[in-house]
């Protein structure tokens, strides 16, 4: 079987001039990075027909058929109340988590001639993961209630559900990076997240010929994303997928804008001795 594949401009770190250690300030700073952008050509190949051979602990991340009924996507409040407990449902019905913890969303829509504020965000271009290990277990412990000693008995892995809310993604798709093609000590970057009140921390990722990105064309509104952002289990499982939005050669110029919501969700489950 011949694969299809585009090839498309990706956006990979590039180190502040100033030899400081990379920061991205939430909301409270100008400019809102010290960190700029290393783009290269990239060939993205298409998954469609082949959503089988990439799963969450194979590849970082899988496609999952599971429509919803749910429409109000403008509504913040309805998203948290109904949205989430369909994602709960979800993961523990696709991965056996036995708890699941959604503690957060993003919602993405591109609207020509706006520019990204926090109530609605463009597609992000830039190649990412949005947890480090240290990140990621600090949200286990904070945001799942669990005291390291607890944390111990779980597996514990956050985990993103991508969906468009606005039908088939006509442009700015997401594209994925295999778990599997990545080398943890050369080409991950671990950059500091300022918020007003507390510091987190995500990874960005330096371009490599090694990394391998797909994507699925076409995507519709009843299939979600599931991607790992972090993994507490270090037995060879994936632990993370790389991700970011680009702008898909293909598309025509009358594309529909892509709308998206984002969700992360801790998801627990108890160890087996």
């Amino acid at each position: 079987m011949v694969e299809e594949a585009v090839s498309a401009t990706l956006n990979f770190y590039a180190a502040p001039e100033n030899g400081e250690k990379p920061q991205y300030y939430m909301y409270t700073h100008s400019p809102q990075r010290n960190f700029g952008d290393d783009p290269h050509l990239v060939l993205i190949t298409d998954i469609r027909g082949k959503e089988d051979r990439f799963t969450l602990d194979a590849s970082g991340f899988q496609i999952v058929k599971y429509p919803t009924k749910f429409t109000a996507f403008d509504d913040d409040e309805r998203i948290k109340t109904e949205y989430y407990k369909e994602i709960e449902e979800l993961l523990k019905e696709v991965i056996g988590a036995q708890t699941v913890v959604v503690y957060d969303h993003t919602i993405r829509r591109r609207i020509p001639g706006q520019s990204d504020n926090p109530a609605c965000r463009g597609p992000l271009e830039r190649v990412h993961v949005d947890q480090t290990p240290w990140a990621g277990e600090r949200r286990a412990q904070i945001r799942g209630g669990m005291q390291p000693e607890e944390l111990a008995k779980h597996r514990a892995q956050v985990i993103n559900i991508w969906r468009s809310i606005n039908g088939v993604v006509e442009e700015s798709p997401l594209a994925l990076a295999d778990a599997r093609t990545i080398h943890w000590e050369n080409d991950l970057v671990p950059v500091t997240m300022v918020y007003p009140h507390e510091l987190g921390e995500t990874y960005s990722v330096k371009y490599s010929e090694r990394l391998r990105f797909y994507y699925k064309s076409k995507m519709d509104s009843d299939e979600v994303y599931l991607f790992k952002c972090y993994e507490s289990e270090t037995d060879g499982r994936a632990r993370l997928s790389p991700h970011t939005a680009f702008r898909d050669p293909t598309s025509g110029k009358d594309a529909k804008p892509r709308h998206s919501i984002e969700i992360r969700a801790l998801a627990f489950s108890k160890k087996t001795l």
